[in-house]
């Protein structure tokens, strides 16, 4: 009998170890060290930002102008971060400052992934003053994309016929501004991004809590229509558009308290994760409705951003949605670590993440690798070493 209780009880411990490390932060981080350094060899020249991979197999770089230029630096200040290793923080800030002309970019709304995520991150671990004063003349040119009359941020200059679209993705550059009403400060950029956020509840969502990709205003706010550019349809769930609206809100809770950002994050939340076309495996297909599935691609990074957001989500959600948020994060983050989604070292170009979409209607980055997968696949992994921590 004592030996089976014994066998019993280690049984028991082994179990509850298993689930209190079913994530190794520290080895997936070492390996992602490994494949970044090889990454880095791979790119000497700071004005190609890596960003995918071709149709050819060949590396896909872009110029410091992309949307996406941001994240590589970004991601080299989370190894910083995590390993304090002095190494990567040199690295970070030279991928960092070769985004320092973006600051004066007036032409994008993308200026939170372009100068946040390098310079933001880079700013909160060193405090250099150089970081700060690129950010305030960043946030003062993204501003300037607000127009008093519809009341939002502009996204792109043009959309088929319509001069003033909006998309989702926009939510994500408010914590940019948030942060520069606080620092400046300037309460006008916290108007604008209340003033955008609450436009946003208002014509971005569905009864069901699913997100249009594309609201279309006219000049005095009026709604003019309701589009994708990357979903699968005007009216389907395109499943990037809605982990981004799940971070957004997230943040615009952190920021201000107001819980009516908190009940719109866990209604997004609640879409997403209760959705019946969301797999086992909780990485989602590249849109909820895309009209072949289960014979549709997979979006990994559509996964590593809800991941994290969820899992700061579940900080704020309540007791009882709070455990259900950070165990679909915690599920969402094992399945980008197993090798069905986590490349090996020297595959993939050095990417970490596989297997995702970045506009399938555009015949664009169609199952590849992402910059930002890679990016809030770490950040994710940080927020959970953390959390497990405490």
């Amino acid at each position: 009998m004592k030996s089976f209780i014994l066998s019993a009880i280690l049984v028991f411990v082994a179990v509850q170890g298993f689930a209190q490390n079913k994530i190794n932060v520290k080895d997936q981080v070492s390996l992602a060290e490994k494949q970044y350094d090889l990454m880095l060899k791979t790119h000497p020249d700071y004005n190609k930002t890596p960003q995918s991979v071709l149709p050819n197999g060949q590396l896909r770089d872009m110029p410091t102008s992309w949307w996406c230029s941001g994240f590589f630096g970004g991601s080299l200040w989370y190894l910083y971060e995590y390993t304090k290793n002095p190494k990567w923080k040199k690295s970070a800030h030279l991928w960092t400052m070769a985004i320092q002309k973006e600051q004066y970019n007036t032409g994008t709304h993308d200026l939170g992934f372009m100068l946040y995520c390098p310079f933001g991150n880079g700013y909160r671990l060193t405090s250099n003053p150089i970081y700060k004063k690129t950010l305030l003349n960043g946030a003062k040119s993204l501003s300037t994309r607000f127009d008093p009359g519809p009341g939002v941020i502009k996204s792109w200059n043009k959309f088929q016929t319509y001069d003033y679209p909006v998309i989702i993705d926009n939510m994500m550059n408010l914590e940019f501004l948030l942060w520069a009403a606080r620092t400046a400060p300037n309460k006008n950029y916290l108007n604008i991004c209340l003033s955008h956020a609450d436009s946003t509840i208002k014509n971005h969502y569905r009864p069901d809590n699913s997100s249009y990709h594309v609201v279309c205003y006219g000049k005095d706010g009026t709604v003019l229509a309701r589009k994708t550019a990357q979903g699968a349809a005007d009216e389907s769930a395109w499943a990037r558009g809605q982990a981004w609206g799940l971070y957004g809100f997230t943040v615009m809770y952190r920021e201000t308290q107001d819980k009516r950002y908190l009940e719109q994050a866990i209604k997004i939340a609640d879409f997403y994760l209760n959705h019946p076309n969301l797999p086992a495996d909780k990485i989602p297909y590249w849109d909820f409705n895309a009209p072949n599935i289960p014979n549709e691609e997979r979006d990994a990074s559509a996964g590593a951003i809800a991941s994290s957001a969820l899992l700061e989500l579940s900080k704020y959600a309540g007791r009882d949605k709070g455990d259900e948020y950070f165990k679909a994060a915690e599920a969402m983050l094992m399945s980008l670590s197993d090798t069905m989604y986590r490349a090996g070292l020297g595959e993939n170009h050095n990417f970490l993440i596989k297997h995702c979409v970045g506009h399938k209607p555009g015949k664009s980055e169609i199952d590849v690798p992402l910059v930002y997968a890679d990016y809030y696949y770490l950040e994710a992994l940080l927020r959970y070493d953390k959390m497990k921590k405490k």
